[in-house]
């Protein structure tokens, strides 16, 4: 690791370089092992030559923007963490047409789009992310999605080459997309948004915030919504109706207040997670037939 080290050092400013940095620090699940190399890349040529390095060194490395949708294993992640973030947050706005940097926060880029009267993005205000991993995920709530106004993201692929892809090529699909399929890396995104009233958006931002606030368990660490939404069904009900609002492993538990959320009420541990994860699959299939897939990427030594 000492040569993936002196490689890495000459691509990055050494204050960009952490050794052993926890995880738990950059994952709104305020849990996760250190990270063998933590970096920040300052742009995209920084950022590709980072990835070739890893490749060519054969040493594994994982993106991540705000860690929102994250669960790292105890033991940490041996590898290169790579954090696309306040880096990559610049956000240009031409009429109607709205790009942006795949480090922007969701509620700073719904909110500067509806200052200057653009609609469309009030359902992502509330989601804790980047636009990066909410394009990947084709994130959304409240009946918005980020498909219904994308009209291309710039993307990075496996072998260092930067392209860009239109909403048809993007194959944006209920938490899925070619991103994630492919393991491209999003640099920015481009929108072309309706035009509404700013009093009007903002108003609408603040109610969704409200119910959030009202509905979601905010008050302790969480990844979100835990599991995805079955086709015909919803995740939290079903948990609701097999008895296990507030089934807890350790510091680990079903939030009493919306049963979609799996909450660190202590100092929970990336091992209690999953087996509350797996513990809620099985008693969920047994009740109603229906195996509920995570929606939280899995990442790490546990």
């Amino acid at each position: 690791m000492n040569d993936i080290n002196q490689k890495l050092k000459a691509i990055l400013p050494e204050e960009n370089i952490v050794r052993n940095e926890p995880l738990a620090k950059h994952t709104t699940f305020k849990i996760g092992g250190p990270a063998e190399y933590f970096v920040t890349p300052e742009n995209e040529d920084q950022l590709k030559l980072v990835i070739k390095v890893c490749k060519e060194s054969n040493i594994p490395y994982y993106i991540i923007g705000k860690g929102s949708n994250l669960l790292v294993g105890d033991k940490g992640y041996k590898g290169v963490i790579i954090q696309i973030y306040k880096n990559f947050d610049l956000i240009k706005i031409d009429k109607n047409i709205v790009t942006a940097g795949a480090g922007v926060m969701l509620s700073r880029l719904a909110t500067q789009a509806a200052e200057h009267n653009l609609a469309g993005l009030q359902g992502e205000c509330g989601i804790p992310g980047t636009l990066g991993g909410a394009v990947t995920m084709n994130a959304g709530a409240y009946g918005y999605e980020i498909k219904d106004y994308i009209i291309s993201a710039t993307v990075l692929n496996q072998e260092g080459e930067i392209f860009t892809l239109n909403k048809e090529e993007l194959q944006l699909a209920y938490r899925t997309s070619i991103i994630q399929k492919n393991s491209y890396i999003v640099i920015e995104a481009v929108f072309e948004l309706p035009y509404g009233n700013k009093e009007d958006i903002l108003a609408e931002i603040a109610e969704f915030n409200r119910k959030r606030v009202e509905k979601q368990p905010l008050e302790y660490p969480s990844a979100g919504s835990t599991f995805k939404r079955p086709v015909g069904y919803f995740a939290g009900k079903l948990i609701m109706d097999s008895g296990l609002a507030g089934y807890r492993v350790g510091d680990i538990m079903i939030s009493m207040k919306h049963c979609g959320f799996v909450v660190n009420v202590g100092n929970g541990t990336a091992s209690e997670v999953r087996q509350l994860i797996e513990d809620v699959q099985h008693i969920v299939y047994e009740k109603h037939q229906v195996m509920l897939e995570p929606e939280v990427r899995i990442i790490g030594e546990f």
